[in-house]
């Protein structure tokens, strides 16, 4: 039976995809989870909102600046994000997966610090199995696109 889509933030059932949630389901804790909350999600894809981006203490920093390729790490945690989800809608634990390629990455800005807006970090899920899958992502803010691309994922254990 196929998923219905759901505009909101919340897992049926009610539970809110916030920040907490995230943090407790995606292997990155800290700081170093940069994601704020999932605005929406269907089988195959996912919206979320970042505002770490403008954070003077972001992990991803290098020389006082938030280079744009940083932008892959936002979407690859919103990829995270959406394979938690559907491992527990499955009543599964999500398996770790290793980001392990990315292609057709276009860069529309240099950095991200400077951005006032919130990021949007979306992805598509293309195609998967139990191996790994590949999605298309974007990441954009202040209405329009930042970065894309496409990213590969492979599998490994279960992440407890």
């Amino acid at each position: 039976m196929p998923l219905e889509p759901t505009p909101f933030n919340r897992l049926p059932g009610g539970a809110r995809l916030d920040r907490a949630w995230i943090e407790s389901h995606i292997p990155h804790r800290g700081r170093m989870c940069l994601l704020d909350e999932v605005l929406s999600w269907d089988a195959v894809r996912i919206r979320c909102r970042a505002t770490s981006h403008r954070l003077t203490d972001n992990p991803l920093r290098a020389n006082g600046r938030l280079g744009a390729a940083c932008g892959v790490e936002y979407a690859a945690q919103a990829m995270a994000v959406h394979g938690a989800i559907m491992a527990h809608i499955a009543g599964t634990t999500a398996r770790a997966g290793l980001l392990t390629s990315v292609r057709s990455l276009v860069l529309r800005v240099t950095h991200l610090d400077d951005l006032e807006a919130d990021l949007i970090a979306s992805a598509e899920r293309l195609a998967g199995d139990d191996e790994g899958t590949l999605y298309e992502f974007t990441v954009s803010g202040g209405g329009r696109e930042l970065l894309s691309g496409r990213a590969g994922i492979v599998f490994g254990a279960e992440v407890t």
